[in-house]
């Protein structure tokens, strides 16, 4: 084997170990210069990886419209759209399970060709589909591809971002499901005037598209580096580090926190070393997930389940899915009104997506967070009371059709500057190296799961307590999501993915907000709480 030169390892040495006690991490300044400038490599490959989440992003938003016109040409039931839209999450739950074992395997890089294949197929299934049983057998297929896509993305991306910018890097994920979206909803638009039997067969066909485009670019990215370690390929990971990193120093501080975690010693500089089999394949995990979790990772586990939980169960999927039949509700009479107005709900729910990547690592994950799902309860009151005023009245009230659509936007805007791209940072960036991969697909289980149910319920719910008094109930989880989040999550904005251990076992919702003012005063110079 061979080890690194000393022209390898001529790099600053972190900062001197602070007094006992003191697990505070630093960075070596970087000079009187405000801010390092945006790592564009790291910054390129956060765009090929997160390229996958437009998979799923699209099919949502394209079956929006097009189970208007699958409805009417299969003439199948409500019940059968309901379940037809949100089986996929359902589904997905196999590949996203899968994924954390694959991507151990055959790493983060290679898993993301993989859901753009398997998504591929599915496109291709769904669009040609004769009858309804096909379509679903489609669903199936496309499914796994997006539960794959669903749980490598933030992880490849968390792990290949330097700490400065994990945060800005890891919500495009978000932005690009609501890129995926938006296509969706102008596809719908597009072959709207399509005859019948063709219309809804190009909407969700053409959907192949994006993951042959997807399949190809990410060949062009390197592996994340944190794989390499778990493989004992430290040149590899080395070399990567040197390029995604926001200096020597920083890349030289990172590789030897990974290190530790795969249990290599510090002192190990060979460029390939013999790692474990229980560390590279991931082997013994779920029973340190599941089974006997140290306190930290029990904490990790329920914070990670409940973020993921907490954002599906408000009702977002519902809102998104049915736009048009919400819209009809609120008074929107024709097909093309109706998904002209869906076309509005995705134009500002990308628009504050891309607001919220730029102030992720300014502000905060808990203060976004917070104020998001603040702005969501009140969005939901008040839909839920527009709705109601309309259903319980005889004649058009104007003034509550036009409240129903602007809470509408309202509600999309709030999730999605805050609730919609911090689940997705926040659940990739908690996890210990060795429990990521799994640890991460069982948040995205969660989702999916929860998901799926509201998906499949919306429908017969609105009839059972009116389309009001289902806002109504989003709104009350809405609520008791606020309250876990302020007493459950602590801040993670400028700490190092490998001191996510310590941060949970020692947090107290009571210090929070002192903790926050300290791990945020210069993200840039520190990795840690406190600075010394």
């Amino acid at each position: 084997m061979t080890g690194f030169t000393p022209e390898n390892q001529s790099v600053p040495s972190p900062a001197p170990a602070t007094k006992h006690g003191d697990s505070t991490k630093h960075v070596p300044e970087l000079g009187p210069q405000a801010k390092p400038k945006r790592n564009k490599y790291a910054f390129a490959c956060a765009i090929l990886a997160s390229m996958t989440s437009i998979l799923l992003g699209y099919d949502i938003g394209v079956m929006s419209g097009a189970m208007i016109y699958i409805k009417r040409d299969l003439k199948i039931s409500d019940l059968q759209i309901g379940i037809l839209a949100g089986i996929l999450n359902i589904y997905s739950l196999l590949g996203s399970c899968a994924a954390g074992r694959t991507s151990d395997w055959i790493g983060r890089r290679y898993t993301i060709v993989l859901a753009g294949a398997i998504f591929f197929a599915g496109a291709l299934l769904m669009g040609f589909a004769p009858n309804y049983a096909f379509l679903m057998f489609g669903r199936f297929v496309a499914g796994i591809g997006v539960g794959y896509a669903l749980m490598i993305a933030p992880v490849y991306t968390a792990e290949v971002s330097p700490a400065s910018s994990r945060g800005f890097l890891t919500s495009f994920p978000e932005v690009f499901i609501n890129a995926g979206i938006m296509l969706g909803y102008v596809s719908n638009l597009a072959f709207s005037k399509f005859p019948l039997k063709l219309g809804w067969r190009f909407m969700l066909g053409i959907g192949a598209i994006p993951s042959v485009v997807l399949a190809i670019g990410v060949l062009a990215m390197p592996e994340s580096p944190r794989w390499f370690v778990m493989q004992g390929r430290l040149g590899e990971a080395k070399r990567v580090l040197d390029k995604t990193s926001d200096s020597p120093a920083e890349a030289s501080l990172r590789l030897e926190d990974i290190k530790e975690a795969a249990g290599i010693p510090a002192d190990c500089h060979d460029d390939v070393v013999q790692v474990s089999r229980r560390n590279s394949h991931g082997e013994g995990v779920w029973k340190e997930l599941l089974l006997r979790p140290t306190p930290a990772v029990r904490r990790v586990m329920i914070a990670a389940i409940g973020i993921h939980f907490f954002q599906q169960a408000s009702g977002i999927d519902a809102v998104v899915l049915f736009s048009p039949r919400i819209f009809k509700t609120a008074g929107l009479e024709t097909d093309h009104e109706q998904l002209l107005a869906t076309v509005a709900v995705g134009i500002v729910k990308t628009s504050f997506i891309l607001v919220a990547t730029f102030l992720l690592d300014r502000v905060g994950r808990r203060p976004l967070l917070l104020t998001s799902v603040g702005g969501m309860v009140i969005s939901l009151a008040v839909l839920g009371t527009s709705l109601t005023v309309i259903d319980q009245s005889d004649k058009k009230v104007m003034w509550a059709v036009v409240l129903s659509i602007a809470t509408v936007m309202t509600y999309v805007a709030t999730f999605s500057i805050g609730a919609g791209p911090i689940t997705w940072v926040y659940s990739s960036e908690i996890f210990p190296l060795r429990l990521r991969s799994q640890g991460s697909s069982m948040g995205v289980v969660v989702n999916r799961v929860t998901s799926g149910v509201i998906s499949m319920t919306f429908l017969p719910m609105s009839k059972g307590m009116t389309t009001g008094g289902a806002f109504y109930l989003f709104g009350g989880i809405a609520t008791v999501a606020w309250v876990f989040f302020y007493t459950f999550l602590p801040e993670t904005q400028g700490r190092m993915l490998e001191d996510m251990d310590e941060l949970f076992s020692g947090f107290r919702w009571r210090d929070s907000k002192s903790n926050n003012k300290n791990s945020s005063s210069n993200p840039e110079v520190e990795i840690g709480l406190n600075k010394q």
